[in-house]
């Protein structure tokens, strides 16, 4: 069976070069997208150029940036490198942020679109589902997960995936309950396409633009999640991340304050970028914006 494209569902699809054109032309955008790949560059490349092992004590403790035979961002409480803590530890928090993002989607998108597709009673029952995570003190609740077991940077990202779901279910629902009803997946329909085909091949596709926005921003939350565990000292001791610098340091800011706030600073510029490229992305899918 040929997949079902009615001129009504080409409308709704965005054009996805006209898209790309239109956040280019968004310097705050495209700021937000070099910030990202730099933070991606010296995550997963800074190890390589800069070889020194985070672990290492290299010097006396406290050593303040710019004082002689200190490293570039200075030594914490051990005498550790901050600045090879700082390359070593993004590894850690993007790759939660990233596992907890995946697991976001998958969770909310499923949900969202069963909702949202069939309504009634699927849609009551799953909407009570959701608003019984959605009421839940997200952070108290994401420390209890992580509390009763083990923690690691696997229980942290479903921790943080189990509490940040609700919002893009929400979402979800909201775009096919808009789009179930349009002309192109009555056609679908007509032609005798199974519900899996019209949710997967039909609606799905033109919830996507509002769908990939929010999932930017979910990316920023996560590492704002992370980092809070682990300042909490609920990540893994023997994992080093962002957070897990800043809590470790954290009662010797005022006497040396380059060991929190570089880990801080990485934090900060890595969800701006995905502010930005979110921003962004909701203006490029805008077909109002577009069409100026």
């Amino acid at each position: 069976m040929t997949d079902v494209m009615m001129p009504d569902q080409q409308e709704l699809v965005p054009a996805g070069r006209d898209a790309w054109r239109m956040f280019l032309r968004n310097r705050a955008a495209v700021a937000g997208l070099i910030m990202f790949f730099g933070i991606l560059f010296m995550t997963f490349f800074g190890p390589m150029l800069y070889d020194e092992d985070p672990n290492d004590i290299v010097a006396r403790p406290f050593l303040e940036p710019g004082t002689e035979g200190a490293p570039a961002m200075g030594t914490d409480y051990l005498g550790r490198d901050v600045l090879a803590g700082v390359i070593n530890g993004g590894s850690t928090t993007l790759t939660v942020a990233a596992i907890a993002a995946v697991m976001i989607v998958a969770i909310g998108v499923t949900i969202g679109a069963l909702a949202g597709f069939y309504g009634g009673t699927v849609d009551t029952v799953l909407m009570r589902f959701t608003e019984f995570f959605q009421v839940l003190p997200a952070l108290l609740f994401a420390m209890v997960v992580v509390t009763l077991f083990e923690p690691s940077a696997r229980t942290i990202s479903i921790a943080i995936g189990l509490v940040l779901w609700p919002s893009l279910a929400r979402l979800t629902r909201a775009e096919f309950l808009r789009l179930r009803n349009l002309e192109f997946v009555k056609a679908a329909r007509a032609i005798g396409s199974t519900d899996l085909r019209i949710i997967s091949r039909v609606i799905f596709p033109n919830a996507l633009p509002p769908l990939i926005v929010s999932t930017t921003l979910v990316m920023g939350a996560a590492i704002l999640f992370e980092a809070g565990l682990a300042f909490l000292g609920l990540g893994d001791p023997n994992t080093l991340s962002w957070g897990l610098m800043i809590g470790l340091n954290r009662g010797n800011f005022l006497n040396a304050w380059w060991t929190v706030t570089f880990p801080g600073l990485a934090i900060f510029i890595t969800v701006l970028s995905f502010s930005l490229i979110g921003d962004g992305l909701q203006d490029a899918f805008n077909p109002k914006l577009r069409g100026r």
